[in-house]
């Protein structure tokens, strides 16, 4: 069984490692980056029609302006971001499992929503809402990460710049690209993540259920091989 390493920030980390162990996997969390919040300033809730949430880091980090914006009913990607946005006081409106260009496609049109983000959040494709980004926190990147772990093992990529990112320090660090396989949550995730890996394929929808689905495949047909 092929070692997983899980890439993400804390704590969503080590809640995927938990799910990964359950499912039977060898894993361990490596966190890439950390989560920082940064200050920002509520608008005026009557402004919009909701809150387009994309990440559960947003309501963790959003603080005390987040109580201003509890009246509008939040748009949420994933259930763990639902769950949280939930816990914060929000009603929630509608929760979208693959991706939140998805999600957008799935409702009115015409909605003006306040996304609240970390500040390297990517744009939605084709949204007809008017949507309005202020970043409430930012990831930032670790140093001196200890990468030779990832050497014969399935890498979990939840983001393209977590993609990038891994790639750089592993050839920073003279490791064999070679020697690791890609499980990406996107196929931009994976694009992102470059050549020469041992293997790199993206999960059938950008969630981290079907990315675990991924993980376990990539390991049992390492195993069966």
């Amino acid at each position: 069984m092929k070692r997983v390493l899980v890439l993400r920030p804390e704590p969503g980390a080590s809640a995927t490692v938990e799910r990964a162990r359950a499912r039977g996997l060898e894993a361990i969390a490596l966190p890439l980056f950390e989560i920082e919040p940064l200050a920002w300033d509520a608008p005026e809730a009557s402004s919009f029609d909701g809150v387009l949430l994309t990440s559960a880091n947003a309501v963790r980090c959003g603080g005390d302006p987040l109580k201003d914006l509890r009246g509008l009913p939040a748009y949420a990607v994933g259930m763990a971001t639902a769950e949280a946005a939930r816990e914060a006081g929000f009603d929630i409106a509608s929760t979208g499992e693959a991706g939140v260009d998805r999600l957008l496609g799935s409702i009115d049109p015409e909605l003006k929503l306040l996304h609240l983000a970390g500040e390297d959040r990517r744009a939605p494709d084709g949204a007809t809402q008017e949507i309005t980004f202020i970043p409430v926190y930012r990831s930032k990147t670790r140093a001196n990460i200890d990468v030779r772990s990832v050497a014969g093992g399935v890498a979990m990529i939840h983001s393209p710049r977590a993609g990038q990112y891994l790639g750089d320090i592993v050839d920073s660090s003279g490791i064999d690209r070679r020697a690791v396989i890609i499980a990406a949550i996107s196929q931009e995730a994976a694009s992102a993540a470059g050549a020469g890996w041992a293997a790199v394929e993206a999960a059938e929808t950008p969630n981290d259920d079907a990315l675990l689905v991924l993980a376990e495949r990539l390991c049992n047909k390492v195993q069966a091989t």
